[in-house]
């Protein structure tokens, strides 16, 4: 529970935070209303997720966006995104799974020039969503995609849209790619993905929308190779239903380079203290002696990885692929994916929220504090 209550603190102030010591100016906050709805498949992502797959989920989504002209320069940079916030619902025609109410933080990027009518549209949205009937030892044994009640969800839509064809009224249509699980908090956590088409209408507050604002900003942009240091932790539990939730800890490394204002490539290592393991380890050990030659209790694992970082003004989005170069006992496979979100205090400080998983299957939900120095 602390962890999502910190997760929605971290979304609630995204649209709060501006770019400090940019030109600014006296516009005031124009806003639109959206509704959608959209019908889709479920990805049977893995084979023991198809016998939940008994229907097309279908579903709605509310958002209200907040348009931005460039107050900050940052704006100008991303060709002025909104921001906003979104309440879906879903239906995923199954009742051992139950339907999911999802609430989201997201930004809308626009792909052509802002003064075109038509416009092509990717929204990337990230939150938390409750489900209606998850699993229960007794009641509903069978729901192995969701473990709690309490889950995150990440969503992508990429939608055409047209506003003001009649009044303030417009429309919009396109593809919406929705996850939502628990990140293995507590198992079982298979999680589910729908890919949907989704057709709904617009609604501007304002009559017209306001100039955009443009900034003269130097396309030349040099920084030094900078040094990151991160402590994360978090807890989790091993695919193993009922063998409890521990605690867990990541020690990172790295080091970056900035490419351009936008961007910035990663290389480094993660030390981790996985304690869940143990029991793991015991229990494998237990039911299938002689099927590993890996007979210890280490709980550690040291990987190295790549990664990219996308800064979007105070905030970035981290990207990383690992590899375990220190692997005394197997769980899962030997690579890694991280995907993340940084919000900077200043210079140095930022603290962090991140998803690792091995493919499709999540290990752990990470927070963070670190410095780039």
């Amino acid at each position: 529970m602390k962890k999502s209550i910190l997760l929605l603190v971290l979304l609630i102030s995204i649209p709060s935070f501006s770019q400090e010591g940019e030109t600014t100016s006296n516009q005031k906050p124009q806003s639109s209303f959206s509704a959608e709805y959209f019908y889709g498949t479920i990805l049977e992502h893995q084979p023991s997720v198809a016998p939940l797959i008994t229907g097309h989920p279908e579903g709605f989504i509310l958002s209200w966006n907040q348009k931005r002209f460039g107050k900050e320069a940052w704006e100008q940079t991303y060709n002025y995104p909104d921001i906003g916030f979104s309440f879906a619902y879903q239906d995923y025609k199954n009742d051992i799974v139950g339907k999911l109410y999802s609430i989201y933080a997201h930004y809308n990027f626009y792909f052509f020039d802002r003064e075109n009518k038509n416009q092509l549209i990717l929204r990337a949205g990230i939150g938390l969503a409750y489900n209606t009937n998850p699993y229960d030892k007794v009641t509903n044994n069978k729901n192995i995609s969701f473990g709690t009640y309490l889950n995150s969800s990440t969503y992508f839509k990429l939608y055409y849209q047209r506003e003001r064809i009649f009044k303030n009224t417009g429309v919009s249509a396109g593809l919406t790619f929705i996850h939502a699980s628990n990140s293995n908090v507590k198992s079982p956590n298979t999680g589910l993905n729908i890919w949907a088409a989704t057709v709904g209408v617009n609604y501007n507050i304002e009559n017209e929308d306001s100039e955009f604002i443009t900034h003269e900003i130097s396309k030349k942009f040099k920084e030094p190779i900078k040094f990151n240091f991160v402590f994360r932790t978090g807890a989790n539990e091993s695919e193993i239903i009922g063998s409890g939730v521990k605690p867990f800890f990541v020690f990172s490394g790295y080091a970056d380079k900035r490419l351009s204002r936008k961007s910035a490539i990663q290389l480094g290592t993660d030390i981790f203290v996985s304690p869940f393991l143990k029991d793991y380890i015991e229990y494998y050990h237990i039911n299938f002696p002689g099927e590993s030659d890996a007979n210890t209790s280490d709980i550690t694992r040291i990987g190295v990885f790549v990664g990219h970082e996308l800064f979007v003004n105070k905030f970035s989005v981290i990207a990383q692929l690992g590899y375990y170069v220190y692997y005394p006992f197997e769980y899962e496979v030997r690579y890694y994916e991280r995907l993340g979100l940084k919000r900077y205090f200043g210079d140095k400080w930022f603290a962090a929220i991140s998803l690792k998983a091995h493919g499709a299957n999540a290990e752990t939900v990470e927070f963070g504090v670190g410095i780039r120095i």
